[in-house]
């Protein structure tokens, strides 16, 4: 290589620490060596080189092909030389490193250059239309990759509902994020026919950081390089969380792997390593009651609905249930929809009414419910289990969603709660008891739907952290 090409290649080098570059080493010459034409001609030289064939006998059954085509089409587009990328069908370990080190550690513009010729191995522009497969691809090869390198930590596609849904719906809301130059948003029709530049492709990388958390999990899990460093430990922490509370019970989650992924983006850090099952109505089941009593001093949780029109929404709540007439929690509370669109609706700072439970009173609702205010609630289910309602015109007042039910009212097709995070010290003394024990207001609620002290046989213990 000349000095300019020389300079700008260790200067992606550089960006590794020692135990990386040996680990890239190691996997390079492992492509490299699997295949008898991975030789090219430089020059005089002699090197070692990737073929297609090559990376595909390596990565197998871990990735999808597309994707690996994809991969193989982002490394062939480095160009070493400040000129436009030659035609050889091979990568030498230059490129690789560079690719490597554009994705994984570059900034926005080293990302978007490699990811366009990812999307389309042809120079120039790409399609929207483009643009959507590939990021239909990216998140099909995350929960594929996850799945076969045991990485869903208790999930599985078995309890889970089916993510080919999942997928559409979260790659259409991180193309939501798609404008062009002049601000307009892409979407429906005037998406797929969009001529989008390198620029337009720059500025949504930028604004959807998903988009890099996952291609980091494609390379480093797909072709098991740089997988077993403590950065890569923390993005798998974050990305899906630990899933506890199912062991033996048969449950089918409302929710897929990729909603699971996209709420969870959206937790406080924090909280985003672990849920456990704390309701479900097909387990549980339909009570109000059973409900309470299963969620309250539990910690932050995420609640999900369906109702009969097949809608399923729900929200996070940021600090314990409570049985009791003022509204509660904080900021960090937000309201979602997962069918038929993902979308998580963030607080306004209009009021802070986040959360609310409460039953037996004459005069305020008995029910539990966020956002909006009483008889409007964002989201609202009644103490009479089974009804609910979703109140906004034109959005709800908390939390800025609109209706997230098929019709304002609706009936309730099945619910679960997750508590996220690790339980509350309150939780853990009062788990070696009993709630109705430790809580007057938990007690009273019970008596008052006529379980009374009955209700002892319906309570669970707090399922060990070593247990699923």
């Amino acid at each position: 290589m000349g000095n300019v090409e020389s300079s700008c290649y260790e200067n992606h080098l550089s960006r590794f620490l020692p135990e990386e570059k040996k680990d890239i080493d190691g996997v390079f010459d492992t492509f490299s060596g699997s295949d008898e034409s991975g030789e090219v001609k430089i020059g005089k030289a002699t090197r070692k080189a990737v073929t297609l064939a090559a990376l595909k006998a390596h990565v197998q059954e871990a990735l999808p092909e597309q994707m690996t085509l994809r991969l193989y089409n982002g490394m062939k587009s480095v160009d070493l030389t400040g000129k436009s990328p030659g035609s050889s069908e091979q990568i030498i370990k230059e490129q690789f490193i560079v690719f490597m080190s554009a994705l994984l550690k570059g900034n926005v513009e080293e990302k978007s250059s490699i990811i366009m010729r990812m999307i389309s191995s042809t120079e120039g522009p790409v399609k929207g239309k483009q643009i959507q497969e590939f990021t239909e691809d990216l998140i099909t090869s995350v929960v594929h990759v996850l799945r076969y390198r045991n990485l869903l930590k208790g999930w599985n596609l078995e309890m889970t509902q089916d993510p080919a849904c999942g997928v559409k719906a979260l790659a259409s809301q991180l193309l939501s994020e798609l404008k062009l130059e002049d601000g307009k948003k892409l979407v429906g029709s005037p998406l797929m026919d969009a001529m989008c530049d390198q620029s337009t492709v720059e500025n949504w990388v930028f604004q959807v950081p998903q988009i890099s958390t996952f291609l980091s999990v494609i390379i480093r899990q797909g072709l098991l390089v740089l997988h077993s460093l403590p950065d890569q430990a923390n993005d798998l922490v974050k990305l899906v969380p630990k899933c506890k509370g199912i062991k033996g019970r048969g449950f089918v989650s409302l929710l897929d792997i990729p909603s699971i992924i996209y709420i969870n983006s959206h937790l406080p850090s924090e909280l985003q390593h672990k849920w456990r099952l704390l309701f479900s109505s097909r387990v549980h089941g339909e009570s109000f009651s059973q409900l309470c009593g299963q969620i309250i001093n539990q910690g932050p949780c995420i609640l999900v609905l369906k109702d009969l029109d097949g809608y399923i929404f729900g929200g996070f709540a940021s600090d314990s249930w409570e049985v009791k007439p003022q509204f509660q929690g904080d900021n960090r509370c937000f309201l979602f929809s997962v069918s038929p669109s993902l979308m998580v609706y963030m607080y306004t700072g209009y009021n802070d009414h986040y959360m609310y439970l409460n039953h037996g009173q004459q005069t305020i609702p008995n029910g539990l419910g966020m956002g909006g205010q009483h008889d409007y609630f964002g989201l609202w289910i009644d103490s009479n289990y089974g009804k609910g309602h979703s109140r906004a015109k034109p959005t709800c007042t908390t939390y800025n969603s609109p209706q997230l039910s098929a019709n304002e009212n609706f009936t309730l097709d099945a619910m679960e709660v997750w508590a996220v995070g690790d339980l509350p010290e309150s939780a853990v003394i009062k788990g070696k008891k009993s709630i109705l024990d430790t809580d007057p207001e938990a007690q009273a609620l019970l008596e008052m739907t006529g379980k009374s002290r009955q209700s002892d046989g319906l309570r669970e213990q707090i399922e060990d952290d070593d247990d699923n």
